[in-house]
């Protein structure tokens, strides 16, 4: 449980007493992101103890026959747990954007939300984890490998920006900020959807790997920002600026400038990484209104882009389990979670952690 920044402790906590329309999941491992760090770290502070870890997956161990009949699954099933709970009754539910949930949104979401909220296993750095009546679940295919299932998050994040929100299709240029495990799986969804050109920006010597990395998922060109003008870059190579823009970097202010300036006039910026602080240094709004831009915000997966991530996983296109990765036990989640705030080693592209290594 983090307790509050910097502060993760052990605790026991009782396990909850299941009606028709809950269950119990058995955790077997949980990946790390941006998030966890920022959240480890405090600059990203709810303000509450909470059990974080929100890349869950795990067996079912009990569920309510309700329950069983809802999510389409039995005791022994392996799934995967979606971060936003659906009443599956409001409007936005009904529209399929439950992230948004007028009963839940971003109060109850797995991985923060307050240990004081009975049962108090909500979060995936546990051994057990509470699925609730409005908890959504996704079956793992039968021989993936809970560790490369995890990534049914990113990747399913990567599908919907890289692909389904901004309609990517043949012959499209594509510019993606960002060659974190997100990006990477933007760059493959792109790919996938036809892209005619695909470019990966990064920034330093942290990003060295994970730009060499990219072109392994379907990056034609790669530009670590720090040392070439991307958007040079993308002219020489490409002869035009790119159709679609995905800005998945997190803490990076600068690069909501470059995201424009990368999109060709007409064109489309997807902006899904949060930038950390209230200004964008270089970014003048009459960009979007010379360029005629469109500007989408993106928060959060939808239960087809899951199901997409699964597909794409066990299909092998990408090398998704070839990633370099650090498994860590539950005792080792401090370092891992220093390292990915680039306090200590050099950050794995993909962490996670494992209850019973």
């Amino acid at each position: 449980m983090l307790e509050e920044p910097r502060r993760l402790v052990e605790r026991t906590l009782p396990l909850p007493e299941l009606g028709d329309n809950d269950g119990l999941l058995r955790v077997e491992a949980c990946g790390l992101c941006g998030t966890d760090h920022e959240q480890y770290t405090g600059a990203l502070n709810p303000g509450f103890a909470f059990v974080p870890g929100h890349e869950i997956v795990g067996v079912v161990e009990d569920v309510g026959p309700a329950a069983a009949d809802r999510w389409a699954v039995e005791v022994g099933d392996r799934v995967a747990v979606e971060v936003f709970q659906s009443c599956r009754s409001c409007a936005a539910c009904r529209a399929g954007e439950v992230q948004r949930c007028e009963r839940h949104g971003l109060r109850d979401m797995y991985g923060m939300s307050p240990v004081a909220r009975a049962p108090g296993l909500w979060g995936g750095y546990a051994d057990w984890l509470y699925l609730a009546p409005d908890a959504r679940v996704v079956r793992v295919p039968d021989g993936l490998d809970p560790v490369v299932a995890t990534l049914f998050n990113p990747l399913g994040a990567g599908l919907r920006w890289g692909a389904e929100l901004p309609g990517t299709g043949a012959g499209d240029v594509v510019a993606v900020l960002g060659p974190g495990v997100r990006g990477l799986a933007a760059t493959a969804a792109a790919r996938k959807a036809g892209a005619e050109f695909v470019l990966v920006t990064g920034v330093g010597p942290r990003d060295d790997e994970r730009l060499a990395l990219a072109k392994r998922f379907g990056a034609d060109l790669t530009v670590d920002v720090s040392e070439r003008d991307p958007v040079h870059a993308l002219r020489d190579r490409c002869g035009r600026l790119a159709d679609i823009v995905v800005d998945v970097t997190a803490n990076a202010p600068a690069a909501f400038a470059q995201a424009m300036a990368l999109a060709r006039p007409g064109g489309i910026v997807i902006v899904a990484g949060t930038r950390g602080a209230g200004d964008a240094p270089g970014f003048s709004p009459d960009v979007i209104v010379a360029k005629e831009l469109r500007v989408v915000g993106a928060l959060g997966v939808d239960t087809p882009a899951y199901r997409g991530a699964f597909e794409l996983l066990t299909s092998g296109r990408f090398p998704f389990a070839e990633l370099p990765r650090r498994v860590e036990p539950l005792a080792g989640a401090d370092g891992l979670l220093r390292a990915l705030a680039g306090e200590s080693d050099r950050p794995p592209v993909h962490g996670v952690l494992v209850p019973r290594p």
